[in-house]
């Protein structure tokens, strides 16, 4: 379905099972789409759960066709971030999402977009899972995120793990960091996706499901 953010129409899938009482955006790291086999299976796992999920492409086809030449719009934080504000107004006036809760689940640079976008809109976004992901590229927004956030790093990516913890000092509100053992960057090992999924449909459930109403 084409979905208006801002200036563009971007090209997406909005899933949602019966009885939804939240909806979770995704925002995937550079050089993926909306296919990307990772975040279709954790979005299955939300949808199990009882959240509505929103796959999209950041950018639109002749962005794409210029960014596999170049490479630059992948790393364009501001405007990615731009994308997920513009989508998660549309949710805001969706009839099928309106009045839910919204998180977003980013992963790699969408990680980064997800945290600035959730600071522009502190009082939307109610929750934030990373996947393996840059907040460093998020460095002088992280101070206005007021969202819950979860950052899931595999054992083995040094790197991202240093830049995760580094981040989680900025933030304001509440964090969490979960390591997966033995996992890589892109979480290949076995059972490290189904980790990821479990994982983030916690963390989603907590914060975006409410409880259920007690009897009298």
């Amino acid at each position: 379905m084409a979905i208006p953010a801002g200036s563009a129409v971007l090209e997406g899938a909005l899933e949602s099972p019966e009885g939804r009482r939240g909806v979770v955006l995704f925002a995937h790291g550079s050089g993926s789409s909306r296919h990307s086999p990772r975040n279709r299976f954790v979005a299955r796992s939300l949808r199990d759960a009882g959240l509505a999920t929103v796959l999209i492409d950041l950018l639109t086809v002749e962005e794409e066709r210029s960014d596999a030449a170049t490479g630059r719009l992948r790393f364009d934080i501001r405007l990615l971030a731009d994308r997920l504000v513009g989508i998660t107004d549309w949710l805001g006036a969706h009839p099928e999402t309106r009045g839910l809760p919204i998180g977003y689940f980013g992963a790699s640079t969408g990680a980064a977009a997800a945290l600035v976008a959730a600071a522009r809109r502190p009082a939307v976004v109610a929750a934030i899972v990373s996947r393996g992901g840059r907040p460093d590229l998020a460095q002088p927004h992280l101070s206005a995120v007021r969202a819950p956030t979860l950052f899931i790093v595999g054992e083995r990516d040094l790197a991202v793990l240093d830049l995760t913890r580094e981040a989680m000092r900025a933030l304001p509100g509440v964090t969490q960091l979960a390591t997966i053992g033995g996992a890589s960057h892109l979480f290949e090992e076995p059972g490290a996706l189904e980790d990821v999924a479990r994982l983030a449909r916690d963390w989603f459930v907590r914060r975006l499901l409410p409880p259920a109403s007690g009897g009298a």
